[in-house]
């Protein structure tokens, strides 16, 4: 984590743009399964062993922006805000009591984002000051309504299941909602774990206060508040590496708590992530398999990633005629373009066959994601690129548009030119070839992180956001990029969105 006087030096000295080498696209890095592939890589899945699993839920921060349009509505009306009125019974979180018959606009818009309504003194939903997670988002035929934190818990016991029959989910949420959130797993937890037949072990994480970052007025001095204090804030979602280093589990699986839809949609959102899982497992298989070869030399096992620092007790010089023998030097060829068709990860060019077999095995040894990619509809959020990385070699990246240069012809040609974005539907492999867990953070691209424009009390600011968990935070890992059809991305970023067929 950076002192105060680096982030206060990154406010005067901004971050480096990214170099795009091209759009990772299905001609070159994304991969476009057939029916029999994806089918191949569920039964992958199914077969694998896998050391425990797990499901990791972003769901801190309220709804705020959810309701945007709405707030703004109690002040003026306006077209989203008379839609959410005049559709009202269409949500989920519609109950007669609370919106009664014959109540006009304003107050249902009072109803729905405060405690109380100003003209009746009614109860309010008060849900604009709600994180998502405990806002109910389905309702179904026969009466149950779900939260999008109960959908999230239908899902990861249809395809998050253990061998023992548990289900772990990971919560990252804000401490002043643990209340709401723990109230709302005990409402279902009993009942759903009778009806599917599994075990919730459910933990609930913060972000770490120490992850917070400074913020600065425009002149990039301190922002001090009114009592003098100096403002530290949330470092976005950057700051959950922390919390995804600390799971233990092999297998994990990563997506946003506002991207659910309704039970119906189950079988295609749970047969694709299945087949990103198998081909998380294959890609895991193929590389420990590599690394294990690097590893072997007659009848010896060589840590290679250690031998440029000269270990003493090491054989060096049968390490040497080892990587300059012929059989190491197919060997990695072999990588080479292993690397380079599956991952587009290319290495630079090394001095000696000792160099060349120590930078790929330390391109190998990596923590694993396969990353879900739609076909680009026009929503907000990152997209997938190959950049060109520090050392000269190349990778595979999540970028978002902060992160790239508005004023380099190439790199704004690569981004209109882009075929899929990020929908954050991500599945990791989290331990190495030897089973111990990788410490995340040492795979972390510092120099990616991001500076936004914010405001404090009507104050402007510039806050320090660090790089964010599946960008920066997640840069040096071994990247695969699959394509899942559209259907499998039904994300609540507005009240509105619930009306949308996957919602209702």
């Amino acid at each position: 984590m950076m002192t105060k006087e680096q982030q206060i030096a990154r406010f005067k000295t901004g971050f480096p743009w990214m170099k795009i080498v091209a759009p990772a696209t299905p001609e070159r890095g994304i991969e476009v399964l057939s029916a029999e592939q994806a089918e191949a890589a569920v039964e992958y899945y199914r077969k694998a062993e896998v050391a425990g699993k797990a499901k990791f839920v972003p769901a801190s921060g309220a709804a705020s922006r959810m309701f945007k349009d709405l707030f703004a509505g109690l002040e003026t009306p306006n077209e989203k805000s008379d839609k959410f009125a005049a559709q009202i019974k269409g949500f989920a979180f519609y109950d007669a009591t609370v919106f009664p018959e014959g109540a006009s606009a304003h107050e249902i818009l009072e109803a729905a984002l405060l405690d109380s309504v100003a003209e009746t003194g009614a109860a309010g939903l008060a849900y604009g000051s709600k994180p998502k997670g405990v806002l109910k988002f389905h309702r179904y035929a026969d009466g149950e309504v779900r939260t999008a934190f109960a959908e999230h818990l239908v899902e990861a016991q249809d395809y998050m299941r253990n061998a023992d029959g548990s289900v772990n989910l990971v919560v990252t949420i804000s401490p002043e909602h643990r209340p709401l959130f723990e109230a709302a797993l005990a409402d279902i937890k009993e009942s759903y774990e009778a009806r599917y037949g599994v075990k919730y072990n459910v933990e609930f994480v913060y972000q770490d206060k120490d992850t917070d970052t400074y913020a600065v007025d425009p002149q990039n001095n301190i922002f001090l508040k009114e009592d003098g204090t100096e403002l530290r804030r949330p470092a976005g979602h950057g700051a959950l590496i922390y919390n995804l280093n600390a799971v233990k589990c092999e297998l994990v699986s990563i997506k946003n708590i506002d991207n659910v839809s309704n039970e119906r949609m189950l079988p295609v959102t749970a047969l694709w992530k299945q087949v990103l899982m198998g081909k998380a497992l294959e890609l895991r298989d193929t590389i420990f398999a590599y690394i294990d070869e690097l590893d072997r030399t007659s009848g010896n096992t060589i840590h290679l990633c250690e031998m440029p620092m000269l270990v003493p007790g090491y054989n060096n010089t049968l390490y040497e005629n080892y990587a300059d023998s012929e059989e190491c030097q197919m060997l990695c060829n072999d990588i080479e373009e292993f690397l380079r068709e599956k991952l587009c990860v290319t290495i630079p060019q090394c001095e000696t066959n000792k160099e060349r077999v120590a930078v790929l095995r330390e391109k190998l040894n990596r923590p694993i994601r396969v990353c879900g990619m739609v076909r680009n509809q026009g929503e907000p959020g990152g997209g997938p690129f190959i950049i060109e990385e520090k050392d000269g070699s190349t990778g595979l990246q999540i970028l978002e548009s902060v992160q790239i240069n508005p004023d380099d012809p190439a790199a704004m040609a690569a981004l209109k030119s882009a075929t899929h974005f990020n929908p954050v539907d991500l599945v990791c492999c989290l331990l190495d070839s030897k089973g111990e867990h990788f410490n995340l953070l040492d795979y972390v691209d510092e120099d990616a992180g991001f500076i936004s424009s914010k405001s404090y009390q009507g104050r402007e600011l510039k806050a320090l956001e660090l790089p964010g968990l599946w960008n920066g935070a997640m840069s040096k890992w071994n990247t695969l990029f699959v394509e899942v059809p559209l259907d499998t991305f039904n994300p609540v970023k507005t009240v509105l969105d619930l009306l949308r067929p996957a919602h209702q």
